[in-house]
């Protein structure tokens, strides 16, 4: 008998399949949260709160328990859990939303939901060798300066409503 793993029964492998309710942050984990929310990475938000690195990197760590979300997330999708867990202060825009299309606002989602590249490329609808050159495309129409900003950016002009994550996430639904 062959045993066949989840990754090849599901096309798209979602980063967050539990149902059990997220852990509220803690006062401190909410501050890493705000940075890293703010597009900080784990050297930056040392610097900023005079932390050490090995224990921003436990705190993000943490972060990513409470929020359910397996250990080699990346922080584009730890991020808009975040948001859509509204753990953090939803960004402000400050520029207009630049006019995407259907296939680049499927993009964006799959980006904001998935660490693993061919998960995004599965989710976007892209063939896997299309797939940099649409996300290459996607930052430079938004200004972004990587995926993690992009994400931020997105909240930012409502392209990514927490309402409907929220929703999609209590239904089971892939985060």
């Amino acid at each position: 008998m062959t045993v066949r793993s989840s990754r090849e029964r599901d096309p798209v492998t979602p980063p967050v399949t539990t149902s059990a309710p997220i852990t509220p942050l803690t006062p401190t984990l909410q501050r890493v949260a705000q940075h890293l929310a703010n597009g900080c990475a784990s050297q930056e938000i040392a610097a900023k709160t005079g932390l050490s690195a090995v224990t921003v990197r436990q705190y993000i760590r943490d972060i990513r328990a409470s929020l359910h979300c397996p250990p080699r997330c990346k922080p584009p999708v730890i991020v808009h859990r975040l948001f859509t867990t509204q753990q953090v202060a939803s960004p402000t825009a400050d520029r207009p939303a630049p006019k995407l299309s259907p296939e680049q606002l499927l993009l964006l989602r799959a980006v904001a939901e998935h660490s693993d590249t061919r998960d995004i490329a599965v989710a976007a609808k892209l063939a896997p060798a299309d797939q940099r050159a649409a996300l290459d495309q996607l930052l430079a129409d938004t200004g972004a300066q990587d995926t993690t900003e992009l994400v931020v950016l997105a909240h930012g002009w409502q392209l990514l409503p927490a309402e409907q994550a929220a929703h999609a996430t209590r239904n089971g639904a892939s985060q």
